[in-house]
């Protein structure tokens, strides 16, 4: 009886233990505690932290929206006293976000090198300026990064990853219904995802501009017409410095008018071509200049150069190919063609100084180098035929060599046979 009576003694504290455990799971973090057994989005928040960038680093809820999660009653551990926030306005997110990034000294004991000038910046930009004017629709910290699933911006799952930049800018401005009272347009993603920006993002080169290279992210703001130059220069050096030489620099900055975006566009940036330069239908120096004018010949007289160095080139990449496919050694020829290939390019690049010489020295030196390449294919096609003939006559050969045997050995089988008749 006695020993009955421990054991059920036993498992009834054992069943009181496990029905409290199950009730609320104790880490010492009321906060959690509480937040993990509640429904919709007071318990999602709890499950999105897990994964949190700021959660991975030993941050808790109270990081950002105070109050004292060593308290397990409600009314404590939420006491204003004791900082409680609970959800921020919208206006409160960038300054309450800057507690923390904006504390270098703080920062650095988690990520040496990430920036602490975000929220300077964010108050230069659009979105910053429009919110201390009381505008609350515009973008804050959490429109961008999220809230309570916050990834680091290398992660592909990140909201600001650079294959989810473009999404993220676009969630706000393709929305036309969103953006109608600021009147601005809504096509930008669109045109953007028609680019060749965008198509060299999606093929894998991260480094390609998104909405954040050219607008930035933080301080996002359109550029002016003045620092268009500036900002494709920032990629496109080369460009940029050939256009302050050329003869559109004084005039355009004079009518105003945008120097790349003119004739490349802004967010819907084909792929370029010798199609651009000249009077054809893609041309864009039509659309200023008319048949006959300086511009017009100057135009004209750089695409058909262009176009007989490209032609030439390709003829003898074709060569090239040719005898390689007929397992030629060409690793020589490819090293020049590649060389001829540098040269294109460049003539191609130095249109943008709208200078004719300079563009046929470019050109003068890509053919000599393409003649080049040329030799080289012609020489190891002109190889392959000279094996190919030593080849046909070698088969010849012992072709007459294998005859004769078979004659020889019919000679002497038909006089062994008479021998036989014979006897």
């Amino acid at each position: 009886m006695r020993n009955c009576c421990l054991l059920l003694g036993a498992l009834l504290a054992a069943g009181s233990l496990s029905l409290s455990t199950q009730e609320v799971p104790q880490t010492g973090d009321s906060c959690r505690d509480c937040h993990s057994i509640l429904e919709d989005r007071l318990g999602e928040a709890t499950q999105k932290f897990v994964d949190d960038i700021h959660s991975a680093r030993g941050l808790s809820c109270a990081a950002c929206h105070g109050g004292d999660p060593r308290q397990e009653e409600a009314d404590k551990a939420m006491d204003r006293a004791r900082g409680f926030l609970g959800t921020p306005s919208r206006a409160q997110i960038p300054p309450l976000c800057a507690r923390c990034h904006a504390d270098a000294a703080f920062m650095r004991a988690y990520n040496p090198s990430l920036r602490t000038d975000q929220l300077a910046q964010y108050w230069t930009s659009v979105h910053g300026r429009r919110l201390r004017q009381g505008d609350a629709r515009v973008a804050v910290c959490t429109d961008c990064h999220s809230v309570h699933d916050i990834r680091p911006a290398t992660s592909p799952l990140s909201s600001v990853h650079p294959l989810k930049i473009p999404a993220t800018c676009g969630r706000c401005h393709a929305d036309a219904g969103y953006m109608k009272p600021y009147k601005i347009p809504t096509d930008q993603l669109a045109a953007y995802q028609a680019s060749v920006h965008f198509k060299t993002l999606e093929a894998g080169d991260l480094a390609a501009p998104t909405c954040a290279t050219c607008h930035g992210n933080h301080g996002a703001a359109p550029p002016g017409v003045a620092s268009v130059e500036r900002v494709c220069g920032t990629c496109h050096v080369f460009q940029e410095q050939l256009f302050d030489l050329s003869p559109h620099k004084q005039p355009w900055e004079s009518l105003g008018m945008p120097a790349c975006s003119t004739c490349h566009s802004n967010h819907r940036i084909e792929a370029t071509g010798d199609f651009l330069v000249g009077a054809g239908e893609r041309a864009v120096c039509v659309i200023c200049h008319t048949e006959g004018d300086g511009g017009w010949t100057t135009a004209q007289q750089m695409h058909t150069r262009l176009t007989e160095l490209d032609a030439a080139l390709t003829q003898a990449t074709d060569l090239l190919g040719r005898a390689e496919r007929a397992g030629m050694e060409v690793s020589e020829g490819r090293l020049i063609e590649a060389q001829a290939r540098e040269k294109l390019i460049k003539a191609r690049v130095d249109v943008h100084a709208v200078d004719t010489q300079r563009v046929e020295e470019g050109v003068q030196g890509g053919l000599k180098t393409t003649a080049e390449a040329r030799s080289a294919a012609e020489e190891a096609l002109a190889e392959l035929a000279f094996r190919r003939k030593g080849l046909g006559l070698s088969l010849l050969a012992i072709g007459f060599v294998v005859f004769s045997l078979w004659l020889l050995i019919r000679h002497i089988e038909g006089g062994k046979n008479q021998s036989r008749e014979a006897s």
